[in-house]
């Protein structure tokens, strides 16, 4: 089989395993200090001693609540087939409150088989959930209640909630409710009568350390010898894959991106970038292909404007750099220029200008949005006495001076210091 050939298949199966997160989060499901564990002790011991729970699952977007806790309930659902129950709700689509009952009832009646009735009234879902809730107790089946984007249930009058959590105060019902949000303080946003029946058990999702990076990316990247693929084919790609695993260059690259977006959801797209561009031919993975994924990603549009600025355009936006540095955030046009003339007089330069050409090259950056106005007040003023705030980032000015073709270099010193 062509080399080609091989390099495609390889791609196509790299490919699919990033776009499946059971495949990604199985490794980091071993240590029992894992999210899995922890999440799958505390649904499975409820199963077993027939009890109610609820648990929260908190951590910025990307970081795999959801993909974790999907994982363990297809891990359960094998397990436990016929004590299992899963409903499943998302509060961008039923935070309302009737909606959202609406639809636990007609899920409770596919899942057993019963008639659902669309003209039900909110009172009419809520009692049938009850109902259903005992019912499932008496058998010693447990409804478990997947709320994604819990702190938009939060909202308002908080009826399901209450609802749902004082229904598990009873004996006879059995069942888990586990919230997914991404933010902190969910369970600040219950109200009391809800607060005081939440059990207030939470897992937090961290964005993964370097050592749960090594192993994710050896765990995607590196092809089984037990494959479709040649044995020699794939002994070579994983042997050049660790010697790329194991360069500085690529741990720097790793470190920068993850620097900026550290959730494992944005390294999976850092990882399908790179792997699309692998060249075919060669049939290997490079560190120019990951190094081509970075620059994808990281492009700005406002970096790739200060390539086209002039060089007193450059100084204005390094001086507004500079007093925001000394913690001066309310700065002018008039501010901007003393400093400009104070870098001019500690550094002599040819490049010093006339204040009407320095108030162009001003009017210029706020045409292009590079600097904007710090408030909407003072339209009466003139644009020399208003207040201006830089839109770019340091490290935005920094990389743009950087790659800026005839940029002084005393800029480069200023914007360091």
């Amino acid at each position: 089989m062509g080399t080609e050939n091989l390099a495609e298949k390889a791609q196509i199966l790299i490919r699919s395993r990033l776009c499946s997160p059971n495949f990604i989060f199985k490794p980091l499901s071993d240590s029992p200090d894992s999210n899995y564990s922890k999440l799958k002790f505390i649904i499975s011991s409820s199963i077993m001693e027939a009890c109610n729970n609820s648990i929260l699952l908190l951590g910025p977007r990307g970081s795999g609540k959801v993909a974790v806790l999907e994982l363990v309930l297809s891990d359960l659902l094998e397990e436990y087939p016929d004590t299992i129950t899963v409903i499943r709700l998302n509060g961008l689509l039923h935070s309302e409150d009737n909606s959202a009952l609406k639809e636990i009832a007609r899920q409770l009646c596919m899942e057993h088989h019963l008639l659902f009735s669309k003209m039900a009234s909110f009172d009419d879902n809520s009692q049938f959930m009850i109902a259903m809730l005992r019912e499932c107790g008496l058998a010693h089946k447990t409804v478990i209640f997947a709320l994604d984007e819990f702190d938009l249930f939060a909202q308002g009058k908080q009826r399901l909630l209450y609802s749902l959590l004082d229904a598990m105060q009873t004996v006879t019902s059995q069942a888990v409710v586990v919230g997914v949000s991404c933010r902190l303080d969910a369970d600040q946003l219950l109200e009391k009568r809800v607060r005081s029946r939440f059990s207030h058990r939470k897992l937090l999702f961290l964005p993964p350390s370097k050592e749960d990076v090594q192993r994710l990316l050896e765990h995607i990247l590196s092809l089984p010898m037990d494959s479709s693929l040649a044995c020699d084919y794939a002994a070579e790609f994983n042997e050049k894959l660790q010697s790329i695993l194991a360069d500085k260059r690529f741990k720097e690259i790793i470190s920068n991106y993850l620097n900026s977006n550290s959730t494992t959801n944005h390294l999976l797209r850092f990882l399908f970038i790179a792997i699309s561009n692998m060249d075919l031919k060669s049939g290997f993975l490079s560190l120019e292909n990951f190094k081509a994924a970075l620059s994808s990603i990281q492009r700005q549009p406002k970096q790739e404007c200060i390539k086209d600025c002039s060089i007193l355009e450059l100084y204005i936006l390094v001086c507004m750099k500079r007093l925001e540095v000394r913690e001066q955030n309310s700065y002018n046009f008039s501010s901007v220029m003393k400093e400009y003339k104070s870098v001019h007089d500690s550094f002599p330069t040819s490049d010093y200008y006339a204040q009407n050409v320095c108030l162009r090259a001003f009017e210029h950056l706020l045409q292009r949005e590079l600097i904007c106005f710090a408030d909407n007040r003072g339209h009466t003023q003139s644009i020399e006495f208003r207040q201006v705030k830089l839109v770019v980032s340091y490290a935005e000015l920094q990389e743009g001076l950087k790659s800026y073709r005839s940029c002084p270099a005393i800029l480069l010193k200023l914007i360091d210091r």
